[in-house]
């Protein structure tokens, strides 16, 4: 397996995030992923920088380190053709270091654009014909595309890199992942859901790299850290089928009214028990994943968990899963 390092635009200063990810290629992470976000989730994560800005910097700041959307929606906010043009020049700033990961969206970050939130099937329709543009123009010759729900006039991409962005889509049921094993170059996923990945496998996508996602909240003071997890990740416990409907911060807030630390203290690893952290990782590994990014809780923790990863957690992970 591959480990890696998550950049939350929600909760981290733009700066910051590039600082970050220059020290945990240092510290020997894998891979990194960034999230492409709007709003935050909550008022208190209190950050929502323009990921591709930030993206460009990243590209410059760092060397070896793979650079990876978690993830973009090319389909409101952004016009596929236009993330096609972003992710290739991303491509030759990294020197071929950067994937495109898409997904369908969340209402809290599209609505901004006035123009409603479409159901579910829509969705994945609109991200179909997108990924369909955005592979055509990385083949470098002008594209026209009329479908139902984009039209592109005569485009085309001059500067590629030299080889074509590799492309991630995000799937947690089965007609997602029937869509990335179709489309995709890899297969991205916040859950562990072992089903949906052997789909995928069984589809078409065997082989393709696998990435997931873990939330964690490493400190010496496992009360403050369970405290902090639940601060940061409280939002995420109505489960997706609420988290891509609500259309603010303060909706999400009111959603989570009723959630505990200890809810999310079940979910989230927390404090500085090794143990804990190679267990979590044993789920996702079991499921099928092949690339495990951490999303540390707290802009202000970055540092304190780098350095036990560094030291600890990385070496340990290593051992268990080759």
């Amino acid at each position: 397996m591959e480990f890696g390092y998550t950049l939350l635009c929600e909760q981290t200063p733009p700066k910051q995030l590039v600082t970050d990810l220059v020290e945990a290629e240092e510290s020997g992470f894998g891979f990194s992923v960034i999230s492409d976000h709007y709003f935050p989730w909550l008022e208190d994560l209190g950050h929502s920088a323009y990921a591709w800005s930030v993206l460009g910097a990243l590209a410059q700041a760092t060397d070896r380190i793979p650079l990876m959307t978690f993830v973009t929606c090319p389909t409101m906010r952004y016009h596929p053709a236009v993330v096609a043009q972003k992710a290739a020049t991303m491509g030759v700033l990294s020197d071929g270091r950067f994937t495109l990961g898409l997904g369908a969206g969340e209402n809290l970050n599209e609505h901004v654009i006035g123009r409603g939130w479409p159901s579910v099937d829509v969705r994945h329709e609109m991200l179909t014909e997108a990924v369909e543009i955005i592979k055509a123009l990385f083949g470098g010759d002008y594209v026209n595309y009329r479908g139902r729900h984009f039209t592109v006039d005569s485009a085309k991409l001059y500067d590629l890199p030299e080889q074509p962005v590799p492309i991630g889509m995000a799937a947690a049921a089965p007609r997602a992942g029937r869509l990335a094993a179709r489309h995709a170059d890899a297969f991205i996923s916040d859950q562990p859901v072992g089903d949906v990945v052997r789909l995928f496998a069984e589809e078409g996508g065997a082989g393709k790299p696998v990435y997931g996602q873990i939330p964690v909240a490493y400190g010496t003071d496992h009360e403050e850290a369970k405290e902090r997890a639940y601060r940061t990740w409280k939002f995420s416990a109505p489960g997706w089928k609420v988290m891509s409907e609500l259309p603010g911060p303060v909706n999400f807030e009111a959603a989570s009214g009723t959630v505990r630390p200890d809810d999310i203290a079940e979910s989230v690893p927390c404090g500085n028990d090794l143990g804990r952290y190679i267990e979590a990782v044993r789920e996702w590994a079991d499921a099928g994943f092949t690339h495990i990014s951490f999303c540390q809780s707290g802009a202000e923790h970055q540092k304190d968990f780098r350095t036990w990863a560094e030291y600890d957690l990385l070496p340990a992970l290593r051992e268990r899963f080759p």
